[in-house]
């Protein structure tokens, strides 16, 4: 599922399976997960993020988006309000966080991942193009390993030297990628931090390192995030009628199925086999498979219980 910074210095990575882990490392412990402590933990430091927030958005049981644009003013006030929510985490649940605060979304994420663990990185309106330009282009988000290779073929290495692409390049050479990259890189991102109000499915996503024509292993990451999607659900007493599945190819091009089951499911098996069955069409193209993708939807539960988990996993 992850790996520790200490496992990391081995190469061991999420969704890697442990055998591959075990021997790049056999001297690292194996733990079991314990979901229902991750989504406790989870609810406790979101609490944490809604309290100081304007607007709310999450994104992941670890990762959130807060607008805090009307409670702060210049950058000793933010450093000040990210420390505080620093502090206040680690006193409720003895966890780091790391925080990036920047005027739009993108930089921030990409500012939050800056200093990891436990990093706070403070980016100035009018300083998002000169923050990022030194990066490399791989730190930008949505420039995976494919796009990267692609941009180094053209000694493109930094996002700055991406940001200084002619955007007529990029749109012949990405389509409509090639808009993204050039706002991007120069640090220009218009969406807004959007409120999650009540659930509407619980999803879960894995971008291989590789893409990849191995079925047994695109099961098994399959499997995990079905595990991890149903202990969510379980968690709160939840079940499902509806699951999915989305299969992005190594060309970008994206599919997804879903099947709506007769009766309410919570059993993992029947989510596991109805899941397999959607993905298995899939896996006859000759084309490599980039990212895989699963969906629990028309959750049932109790009116309150469920606006309560829906700000945690829209």
């Amino acid at each position: 599922m992850t790996a520790s910074y200490e496992a990391r210095k081995f190469g061991i990575r999420s969704a890697m399976p442990i055998s591959v882990a075990y021997r790049l490392c056999p001297t690292a412990f194996f733990t079991p997960p314990n979901f229902p402590l991750y989504i406790a933990a989870s609810e406790s430091v979101m609490g944490v993020l809604h309290n100081h927030a304007g607007k709310f958005e999450q994104v992941g049981i670890d990762e959130a988006f807060i607008d805090v644009t009307g409670k702060v003013h210049n950058t000793d006030e933010i450093e000040k309000l990210a420390l505080a929510i620093k502090k206040e985490i680690r006193e409720k649940e003895k966890l780091s966080c790391s925080i990036g605060a920047a005027p739009n979304k993108l930089v921030a994420k990409v500012a939050s991942d800056y200093k990891k663990p436990d990093g706070l990185t403070i980016i100035a309106a009018g300083g998002e193009k000169w923050f990022l330009a030194p990066l490399p282009v791989r730190k930008l988000i949505g420039v995976g390993e494919k796009t990267e290779a692609v941009l180094k073929q053209i000694e493109i290495n930094t996002i700055g030297d991406l940001a200084a692409l002619p955007l007529e390049y990029l749109a012949k050479e990405f389509g409509k990628m090639g808009l993204y990259l050039h706002e991007a890189a120069n640090g220009i991102d218009k969406s807004e931090v959007e409120e999650n109000h009540e659930v509407k499915s619980i999803n879960r996503n894995t971008t291989f390192d590789e893409d990849t024509l191995d079925g047994a292993l695109i099961f098994t990451v399959i499997d995990e995030m079905l595990e991890d999607a149903h202990a969510a659900m379980a968690g709160h007493g939840f079940s499902c009628k509806t699951i999915g599945i989305r299969v992005r190819f190594e060309d970008f091009e994206t599919h997804t199925k879903e099947k709506t089951l007769g009766e309410p499911a919570t059993d993992i098996s029947l989510i596991k086999g109805t899941a397999k069955k959607l993905l298995q069409p899939f896996l006859g193209d000759a084309r490599k498979i980039r990212q895989v993708g699963v969906r629990l939807a028309n959750l049932a539960g109790a009116g309150e219980s469920q606006r309560r988990i829906g700000e945690y996993f829209s």
